[in-house]
């Protein structure tokens, strides 16, 4: 089965040579494009201020992060390369995530994920959809996917949305299409392959004498036409 983690970051700025740094990250993973239900996903204290612009963004205040594990520490480093292990990884606008995973993973002394196994779903999504609006949000609005439950942007949620996006931008419904017809092509022939003895011709009735003469009477009292049915042998 083909693995790929889609995975999503919140941060406190745009620059980590500037010093900003990861607060939450985020990754599901999904074989054969389906979701199988393992996520890996946690808060990361920053060790330094939550900038007011990067807060109304995201919702997270150093007060919150504060105390929280740092990237640094086996439960985030460490549980985060073991989940990810050698899959691809699937991220939107995937140079802005990259640079701040490999920046933690060098400050700690991990090495880095090298760029080749990083697919951008903005890339994909301008391929397919040239000179528009390839936000995560204006993807999830072209392909109806609901934003009902973010009120604010976050690793977590984002990572769901981002897997729906990538599901259609490789295929999506067709795909599920294509599932569906195949188990049904299967079910066909099962079914033909089956042991059934040939099928009676005719088919013995399955109507007593009493209900088919009462059956003619209504055909020849009230229908008073029996041309149809004497042509079916009825």
């Amino acid at each position: 089965m083909a693995r790929e983690i889609v995975l999503d970051t919140e941060t406190t700025g745009f620059e980590p040579h500037l010093g900003h740094r990861l607060v939450e990250l985020a990754c599901l993973e999904i074989e054969d494009y389906l979701p199988t239900g393992r996520s890996f996903h946690v808060y990361i204290d920053p060790c330094r201020d939550m900038p007011p612009e990067a807060e109304r963004v995201h919702g997270l205040s150093a007060a919150f992060l504060t105390g929280k594990p740092k990237f640094e520490d086996p439960e985030v480093s460490h549980a985060f390369l073991d989940f990810v292990g050698d899959a691809p990884i699937i991220a939107h606008n995937a140079s802005f995530d990259r640079a701040f995973v490999n920046w933690e993973l060098n400050v700690c002394g991990r090495g880095e994920i090298p760029e080749h196994r990083w697919i951008d779903t903005l890339a994909l999504a301008r391929q397919r959809f040239p000179g528009m609006h390839n936000s995560l949000d204006a993807l999830c609005k072209r392909f109806k996917i609901s934003l009902s439950e973010r009120e604010k942007h976050g690793a977590l949620i984002d990572a769901r949305l981002l897997a729906a996006v990538y599901l259609e931008l490789k295929g999506g419904r067709a795909r599920t299409l294509e599932l569906t017809s195949s188990v049904a092509v299967q079910a066909v022939s099962v079914a033909r392959a089956g042991s059934y003895g040939a099928r009676p011709r005719p088919l013995p009735f399955r109507s007593t004498d009493a209900e088919r003469e009462r059956h003619a009477s209504f055909i020849r009292d009230v229908v008073k036409n029996d041309a149809l049915w004497k042509k079916h042998g009825l």
